[in-house]
């Protein structure tokens, strides 16, 4: 607990406890196992497997384990969420955020643009949760979305094919969204359902070593006034926005100090959040890209992803759209920051316009974007 986490210093959290090996039963009868696409899998997997192996999964290699740059300390130092006021803001902020918007331009403004790259094609959306479609709160299980939003996603979602791809657990995020309409991948993709009910969990084996590690930092940070840890199935989140500042090296050290017992885990970080998931090869982007093949949206010629979030997980998705040199990321920030995304937006309210302008968009012009889709669960 003592060590020093150095603010200029690269921290490698290296591990050498044992781990204990763990196997969870199969899936309840009621959901059936999408599979994985043939080029996004390591090895088959059988029509009676629930799972997969430790043998099929692909792991991250021991020294991405975790890598920070400036220390925990330094990371958790976040840009603030509040709006820059325009009329109030030093003319350097005006000018930096200016420069911003040249480069990543709002997507209301760029509508048009959009629109015609859609011509012809069938729209598939993708929408974090927290930050998205909910506003960022300081206690997480009052991260509610707006009766006008909910309106906004259940009209787009008859528009286009609609994911809802959060860190949260699955059956969390749906509770807060409550549309049957949608798709949901929970846990940064490691938990899908789709609306014919058949579940994929790349990391089904983790569960075990999650419960384990949620209970070991709930136990361990106790004492911390204003510490939230939440078990969202595959990965848990330590929040620390309602931690005292001068606790904040504390909760990263206790972080550090509990992982040393989990080498199969991995920390990541979020909006004031410290996350501990599995180490496997898998996180938005891949989840995007198994459900756009779930959707048979494999032909970039007559289909076009738009992902829409604010967190660096969602940074995934963004740079799996520039790979592929098509799609649209749009990301939800208030501040200016480096992104992956191409366009953006400046809050949940931005974002509901955004939605209500792709209706308006459908029903001026029913021609312009297409939805005559087959959703066929693989």
């Amino acid at each position: 607990m003592g060590r020093c986490l150095g603010l200029r210093s690269v921290i490698l959290v290296w591990v050498a406890a044992a781990e204990a090996a763990a196997v969870v039963a199969a899936s309840g009868p009621r959901q059936t196992v999408l599979a994985l696409p043939s080029n996004m899998v390591p090895s088959p997997i059988t029509s009676q497997g629930h799972h997969w192996s430790s043998s099929s999964a692909t792991y991250i290699s021991r020294p991405k384990l975790v890598e920070v740059v400036n220390g925990l300390l330094g990371v958790m130092k976040l840009p603030p969420t509040c709006a820059i006021p325009y009329e109030h803001s030093a003319p350097e902020e005006v000018a930096a955020n200016n420069a911003w918007l040249a480069k990543y331009p709002s997507a209301l403004a760029s509508f048009d643009q959009i629109i015609t790259n859609a011509q012809g094609k069938k729209i598939a959306l993708f929408l974090d949760y927290d930050g998205t479609l909910s506003p960022i709160v300081n206690d997480p299980e009052k991260a509610f979305m707006s009766p006008e939003m909910r309106t906004a996603v259940k009209n787009v979602a008859k528009l286009c094919p609609t994911a809802i791809v959060s860190g949260r657990s699955r059956e969390k995020v749906f509770e807060f969204v409550k549309l049957k309409e949608l798709y949901y991948a929970g846990s940064h993709g490691m938990d899908i359902l789709d609306k014919e009910s058949k579940l994929f969990q790349p990391a089904s084996e983790f569960l075990p070593m999650i419960s384990e590690v949620y209970k070991s930092l709930v136990e361990a940070t106790r004492s911390i006034k204003g510490a939230n840890v939440e078990n969202n199935k595959f990965c848990v989140s330590v929040h620390f926005r309602n931690v005292d500042k001068k606790d904040w090296k504390l909760v990263a050290e206790i972080v550090d100090n509990v992982l040393k017992a989990f080498p199969r885990l991995k920390l990541t970080t979020g909006r004031k959040v410290l996350e501990i998931r599995p180490v496997i090869d898998w996180d938005k982007g891949n989840a995007v890209e198994f459900l756009l093949q779930s959707l048979h949206l494999d032909d970039p010629e007559s289909f076009l992803p738009i992902y829409i979030g604010d967190d660096q997980t969602d940074e995934d998705a963004f740079k799996l759209f520039r790979k592929w040199n098509y799609g649209f990321g749009i990301l939800v920030s208030q501040v200016p920051k480096e992104t992956e995304a191409i366009y953006s937006l400046r809050d949940p309210s931005e974002v509901m316009e955004f939605l209500n302008s792709l209706v308006r968009c459908k029903e001026k012009s029913p021609s312009m974007i297409k939805n005559d889709i087959s959703v066929r669960a693989v």
